[in-house]
């Protein structure tokens, strides 16, 4: 059936539509990467959105079980060239196409998504309604569309009660890490047990006294869809974290969530990062570093206060931060995805320098108990 995607700009493509035969719209985004379709569409960041592939053909290794970052389809709609209905991969359990349509998730193909995505670069991110009929009652459809900075998608994706992730960190004495959920991937938590971690799971609502509980250890503040200036009670949770001098680590939404807890603002990309190519350097070894990323925000640097944090990794794409510590080294995060699901695995040290400092906070916490032991007598 022929569709259309309708920009809230008045500029109308068209193509034929796939998936569940629905009208729908969010906000409009590109992806680079050339593989990981399954993967991005399990991504809880892509919440609301419109997610259009720029690889030519998608869909033709199906969907692989054991392969989603989360149990659900994730973004509002997609978009692509040249949808591929037959599944060429031994281990295909389902395709695309089945998949959407379970999920009630509507595509578009044979779309100029070169031309679209090129549209998109000049003119950034804007809302777009997919549907067929009159073009002009779609432009309006997607005008009257809430901005995504004025919907709570952490709500709508978080974990629901404390769970703890299933895995074996392959030591007897793990690091026990409580992760913010603010819309994780599993491949996330899967990275934090394969580096000798037992991770727990809590609501994006847990309090950061509730958080410390119990045997934790370092805390890890999670990637998740939406705009961080509108999740003021998550900024609130993560200064009491700073305060309580726990180690923390974040990703994405939980990079952005600290640099506001550090005093700094966050503003609107253009057009976002969204691929699995993009360059960026470590400012302490120089090293270039190919890295994951899926963000429509950004850290200002002027905003960013050198006596509190510093700025730890730059994009060589648009000169943007990727990576902040704060001044003594308690907390640290990257913009970019470290876990490369999918993406390369250039920055996987990241996770090794979270264990290490809740390893060696444990190993101050020991000295000092022995210490308080022998003046006891």
């Amino acid at each position: 059936m022929k569709a259309f995607i309708a920009l809230e700009t008045g500029r109308v493509f068209s193509g034929r539509l796939f998936g569940a035969p629905l009208e729908t719209g969010g906000e409009v985004v590109f992806h680079t990467g050339m593989t990981g379709y399954q993967e991005i569409l399990t991504d809880p960041s892509y919440a609301g959105q419109v997610v259009v592939f720029t690889a030519a053909h998608i869909g033709n290794y199906g969907i692989h079980r054991g392969d989603h970052e989360s149990a659900a389809i994730h973004p509002a709609a997609v978009i692509v060239r040249d949808f591929c209905r037959r599944n060429f991969h031994r281990r295909s359990e389902y395709s695309l196409d089945q998949v959407l349509r379970q999920a009630r998730i509507p595509a578009l193909a044979e779309v100029d998504t070169r031309a679209l995505t090129a549209y998109l670069r000049e003119h950034g991110n804007c809302r777009g309604y997919i549907g067929m009929g009159d073009p002009l009652r779609l432009v309006e459809k997607a005008r009257s569309l809430e901005p995504i900075g004025a919907v709570d998608w952490v709500s709508r994706v978080t974990a629901r009660r404390m769970t703890p992730f299933p895995g074996d960190p392959g030591t007897d004495s793990p690091c026990q890490v409580a992760v913010l959920d603010c819309g994780v991937k599993k491949s996330i938590l899967g990275r934090l047990v394969a580096e000798g971690c037992a991770v727990r799971v809590f609501p994006a609502s847990t309090g950061a006294r509730e958080l410390l509980a119990g045997p934790t250890e370092g805390v890890f503040l999670s990637n998740g869809p939406g705009d961080p200036a509108a999740l003021p009670h998550l900024v609130g949770t993560v200064r009491e974290l700073l305060a309580a001098g726990i180690p923390l680590f974040g990703i994405c939404l939980g990079h952005q969530l600290l640099a506001r807890a550090l005093g700094a603002e966050t503003v609107r990309l253009p057009f976002g990062h969204h691929g699995a190519n993009h360059p960026v350097q470590n400012l302490a070894t120089g090293r270039v570093e190919i890295t994951s990323q899926n963000h429509n925000y950004t850290v200002p640097a002027e905003s960013l206060n050198p006596a509190v944090a510093t700025i730890t990794h730059r994009s060589l794409n648009d000169d943007s931060i990727e990576g902040l510590a704060t001044v003594g080294g308690g907390a640290y995060s990257v913009q970019f995805h470290p876990e490369a699901a999918p993406g390369p695995s250039d920055s996987l040290y990241l996770f090794r320098r979270f264990l290490e400092m809740m390893r060696a906070r444990r190993s101050e916490n020991t000295l000092q108990e022995m210490d308080e032991h022998a003046a006891t007598g």
